[in-house]
């Protein structure tokens, strides 16, 4: 349990890492930019490699597929909701609007499932995942990062932003501690499900809202900034 407790946490402050570094002060249009390309091919990469293939591997593939609708659906109901919550309590003229809540509602709906499979390895034995540690870490930076200077740059307030990047980084340390405590019962189709639901909901959060930010931010070079983070990625997870 502590090794739960102490790995879950571990993985979860890269969340508040990248949520300091992003309202610590302003950056420039095509750097956010830059960074949330980056974070985009890492998380291409963590989809590929460390959930998908490792859930197809459990079950062979009707649990993951079962996993990615579920996932695809959970997010996209979840930030149309948002959405319109944002609309109706716009207090500025961009309060509520651009990318950095849809990336923060993708860090959570994906932290979760991705460090509860961290907990699952921990209980079986398998000791702590290098491969899934260092791809946590690697999206999450870039993910917390852009989107806590998204919602710096529309008028929220430093403090309250990371009040929201720790609530996140706490539910997903905690989900670590869940998923150790639930391993001795959950079956290979339950584990290939939670891979999946992570795929889903960071396959749509991607599309809608990631890549378009990033493509809009820094231009042409968004394209050579995903395929690095994507190679750096799929590096760490094959040496892990």
């Amino acid at each position: 349990m502590g090794a739960a407790v102490l790995w879950g946490m571990v993985a979860a402050a890269s969340l508040v890492i990248g949520a300091l570094f992003g309202v610590w002060r302003s950056w420039p249009e095509k750097l956010t930019g830059a960074v949330l390309a980056f974070g985009a091919g890492s998380l291409i990469s963590a989809v590929s490699y460390d959930l998908v293939r490792e859930g197809a591997m459990l079950d062979g593939g009707p649990g993951v597929a079962g996993g990615l609708a579920v996932g695809a659906l959970a997010y996209f109901t979840a930030d149309r909701m948002l959405e319109r919550w944002g609309s109706r309590h716009r207090t500025g003229p961009s309060a509520g609007t651009g990318a950095g809540p849809a990336l923060a509602l993708g860090a959570f709906l994906d932290g979760i499932p991705e460090q509860a499979v961290l907990g699952i390895g921990l209980a079986s034995g398998e000791g702590v995942s290098i491969a899934l540690l260092a791809a946590i870490f690697v999206s999450n930076l870039p993910e917390a990062i852009g989107s806590s200077a998204q919602m710096r740059s529309n008028g929220r307030p430093a403090s309250a932003i990371l009040r929201l990047w720790i609530a996140i980084a706490l539910v997903c340390a905690a989900a670590t501690v869940g998923g150790y405590l639930v391993a001795d019962v959950a079956s290979s189709r339950l584990k290939a499900a939670i891979d999946g639901f992570a795929a889903g909901a960071l396959l749509v959060m991607l599309i809608d809202s990631m890549i378009p930010e990033a493509a809009r931010k820094s231009g042409l070079v968004a394209g050579l900034f995903t395929t690095l983070g994507f190679a750096t990625a799929a590096f760490l997870s094959a040496t892990g």
